[in-house]
């Protein structure tokens, strides 16, 4: 079992066509805090649950580490959990 699950980005209560892939739901949502949705609601495919975050995300310099190919400025992600919905 590869463990890889899908969850599909909600926006007023409907699906939109944004999936993303991730082992876990909060996985999911750093992938949706980062893009900069800020009221996140995943629904997990095959299931009848909605994972529901808070996100936000903030501009920070890359690093001293970081690789010459990444902007001098990148957004980190950050999310809490508010519940789970079910349908």
């Amino acid at each position: 079992m590869s463990g890889k699950k899908y969850f599909v980005l909600m926006e007023n209560g409907e699906d939109t066509s944004q999936v993303f892939v991730n082992s876990q739901p909060r996985g999911a949502a750093l992938k949706a805090a980062r893009r900069g949705h800020t009221n996140i609601d995943l629904r997990e495919r095959g299931t009848n649950r909605v994972h529901c975050f808070e996100g936000w995300r903030t501009l920070e310099s890359k690093g001293a580490g970081g690789p010459a190919y990444l902007p001098d400025k990148i957004w980190k992600a950050n999310v809490k959990k508010t519940g789970i919905k079910r349908l």
